[in-house]
C-alpha cells in the first residue's frame, strides 16, 4: 500500500524562489573559487589562473562573462599599455561571501566528520585482525 503524501508546511516561495535565483549565480564548476578569490580585491585575468590552477582559460572565460553578466563580477579595462583588465565583484558579488563562506564552513565539518568515520574503521579492522 502507498504512502500517503503529506501536506509541505513550508511556506509558499515567491514566483521565482530567492533560493533557486541565489543557486543560479552560484552553480557551474569553479564559480564559487572565482567569487572567493576576487573577494580580497580585484584580480586580473593571469592571476585568477594562477589562484585556481585547475581551472582551464576557456572554462574560467566563460564563468567570468556569466558572472559579470549577472551583475556579480565588474570587468574593468585599464588603459595602460599594453590595455589590461580587472576584474573585481560588485556590492551583489560581496553579499555572495558570507553564503559561500557557510558553505565552506559546513565542507569543512563534512571533512572532519568523514575523516574521523574513516579513522574509526581503521580501528575495527585492526582490533578484528588482532
Amino acid at each position: 500500500m502507498a504512502l500517503k503524501i503529506r501536506k509541505n508546511l513550508s511556506p509558499a516561495p515567491p514566483n521565482e524562489c530567492p533560493l533557486s535565483k541565489c543557486m543560479e549565480v552560484l552553480r557551474g564548476a569553479w564559480t564559487p573559487n572565482i567569487i572567493w578569490n576576487l573577494s580580497g580585491g580585484p584580480r586580473r585575468f593571469s592571476e585568477l589562473r594562477v589562484d585556481i590552477p585547475k581551472v582551464s582559460a576557456k572554462v574560467l572565460t566563460t564563468r567570468l562573462r556569466d558572472l559579470e553578466a549577472k551583475g556579480v563580477v565588474l570587468r574593468e579595462v585599464k588603459p595602460t599599455s599594453p590595455p589590461s583588465v580587472e576584474y573585481s565583484l560588485t556590492d551583489l558579488g560581496q553579499q555572495l561571501i558570507p553564503a559561500i563562506d557557510a558553505i565552506a564552513a559546513v565542507g569543512h565539518k563534512l571533512k572532519e566528520r568523514a575523516a574521523a568515520q574513516e579513522c574509526t574503521k581503521g580501528r575495527g579492522r585492526r582490533v578484528a585482525a588482532e
